[in-house]
């Protein structure tokens, strides 16, 4: 993945010149981490666009239960599309499952999220749900 676009970015998110908002995590996810992560989704949606999420989990620890919370309460008025997530290893993707399935749940909002083996797996998948959400649909999460 290439350099942060904003001159704010974190060095572990930016936005892609195609609009995907790309992540990666080195280590436990903090609250810190998860507050800036959502406050750039919220930013997206401020400038009229629902977020599309590329996720880098090949290195991924935890995800806390006091980040999952903040997670929670950051990412409620946040519109997404569809998130995919690459690399993850087994626990990630149990742990990541449980923690977007109670977000989803509390924030009373469903979108697609699924894991791949390869980053452009991952991208072609979010090719098809942008796709799919310009055809004036809604993917099924």
């Amino acid at each position: 993945m290439s350099d942060p676009r904003r001159a704010d970015a974190r060095p572990w998110f930016r936005e892609d010149p195609d609009g995907l908002l790309c992540t990666h995590v080195e280590g436990d996810l903090s609250v810190d981490a998860a507050l800036a992560l959502a406050a750039a989704c919220r930013r997206i949606n401020d400038s009229g666009r629902d977020v599309l999420m590329l996720c880098d989990s090949r290195h991924m620890g935890t995800v806390p239960a006091p980040t999952r919370k903040a997670m929670a309460d950051g990412f409620r008025p946040v519109r997404f599309i569809a998130i995919a997530v690459f690399g993850a290893s087994f626990t990630v993707r149990v742990i990541s499952t449980l923690a977007i399935k109670s977000i989803q749940i509390l924030n009373r909002q469903a979108y697609p999220v699924e894991f791949f083996e390869t980053e452009a797996e991952a991208r072609a998948w979010l090719a098809a749900q942008r796709e799919v959400v310009g055809a004036g649909q809604r993917p099924v999460a």
